[in-house]
């Protein structure tokens, strides 16, 4: 009941800023005495000291059920009272959380002085002899207001800390689930592994909430196969737009005049159509590549990406690799890049690795970047194994250490 709330009180600022003649005109003063002549002349002091609310009691027992009804901001407490005094209101008061905060002033004669002593050991504010004069009063009950006013502030506070904790929260909690919800569309816009006609799977791990990596596959046409994947530079919303939008136009076929079988004219169109300037200075690498299945010939173009390992079939358990990577501009630098496509064969159960920077770019624990070549060398290992590709993340994180990786890891396989 006493303990402040928005609406009780005036702002957190205005309170802390609040001149004593204010705080005097805002108080509501609780006066309990059982002479009404006493009560009447103390009223008239308050006002005259600018106190404008005030209510009145004839008894302890009155007293407390005013305070448990209504809320003050001081009280005036005589000592002797018929039915409960103020020594015996003090101790319920004090055992009553909301009532505890209240500040309390007791009114004693001169021969009561060790009563008021033992109330204000009962947690009484202070007290006022009966003959006051208005200079005492005024001092006293400003102090107690000035005291109360503090608590006050420091449970408005609180309040507002509450309350801004819990806005915090909801909030937090409808962004982890508003990403949550937008990495599930991104998982799902990837295709599904398969194992006919040709056994692709794939493992994606962002290093954040949304990563900037993104991938796909599919066949042009009966005889020609597509798999790409490219990296738009940074994370978070505007990295995984970014991503998903040009996966999608990969994926849609949606660059006019473009040939998707040809590789290099793709590459050219998507730089043309993502220009750096026309999406807020972010761009992407990529590689992109085209099997033909009757003739087992894989094109393939990149710009700014690392190199595709074409894995051969394992002797002795250990594969040879092919670097599959040609020179091309990040896409979206500049309009009208030319960039070349490169063509290789790829005999039967080859597999084709195509992987983004974060699955070998690694800082271990003493502070060194993994190479591509021990990337490399891992991958002719166990690149070949049924869960190679769990394998290779565990290698990443084993050299990262605890924690996420600094990068996404995304990586495709391609079994021919």
């Amino acid at each position: 009941m006493n303990a402040p709330s928005p609406t009780a009180l005036p702002a957190f600022a205005d309170l802390a800023a609040e001149p004593a003649a204010a705080m005097l005109a805002r108080a509501r003063v609780l006066v309990v005495d059982d002479s009404r002549l006493m009560r009447l002349a103390l009223i008239r002091a308050l006002n005259e000291l600018g106190v404008r609310s005030t209510g009145e009691a004839g008894n302890g027992r009155e007293a407390l059920e005013k305070i448990q009804q209504e809320s003050f901001d001081l009280m005036l407490l005589d000592m002797e009272m018929p039915e409960m005094n103020g020594i015996e209101l003090l101790r319920i008061m004090k055992k009553d959380a909301e009532l505890s905060g209240l500040p309390v002033i007791v009114i004693s004669s001169a021969e009561q002085i060790e009563t008021a002593v033992e109330c204000i050991e009962t947690g009484a504010e202070d007290y006022l002899p009966k003959t006051f004069n208005p200079t005492l009063l005024r001092a006293r009950v400003t102090s107690s207001l000035e005291k109360k006013r503090l608590r006050d502030l420091e449970k408005l506070r609180v309040v507002q800390l509450q309350t801004e904790k819990e806005l915090l929260e909801r909030t937090q909690k409808r962004l982890d689930e508003e990403l949550a919800e937008a990495m599930r569309y991104v998982i799902s816009i990837f295709p599904e592994p398969s194992e006919t006609p040709l056994k692709v799977d794939w493992f994606y791990n962002p290093s954040t909430e949304l990563g900037g990596d993104a991938f796909g596959y599919h066949w042009i046409d009966a005889d020609h196969f597509a798999v790409y994947l490219l990296d738009v530079c940074g994370h978070g919303v505007g990295a995984c737009l970014l991503s998903v939008t040009a996966i999608n136009v990969i994926r849609n076929g949606s660059l006019p005049n473009t040939d998707f079988r040809d590789p290099a004219a793709v590459m050219g169109a998507l730089s043309n159509a993502f220009l750096i300037e026309r999406q807020n200075n972010m761009y992407f690498t990529l590689w992109y590549g085209v099997y033909h299945a009757p003739t087992r010939t894989l094109r393939h173009a990149s710009g700014g990406h690392p190199a595709a390992l074409l894995l051969a079939p394992p002797v002795d358990g250990v594969s040879t690799s092919q670097h599959l990577r040609s020179p091309g501009l990040i896409v979206g630098m500049m309009e009208d890049v030319a960039y070349d496509a490169q063509s290789c064969h790829v005999p039967p159960g080859s597999r084709l690795i195509v992987l983004c920077d974060g699955c070998f770019e690694v800082m271990d624990t003493t502070g060194r970047d993994a190479t591509f070549e021990e990337f490399d060398e891992f991958v002719k290992v166990n690149g070949t194994a049924e869960d190679g590709l769990e394998r290779v993340f565990k290698w990443a994180q084993g050299l990262h250490g605890p924690g996420p990786l600094d990068d996404d890891f995304t990586i495709v396989r391609i079994q021919f």
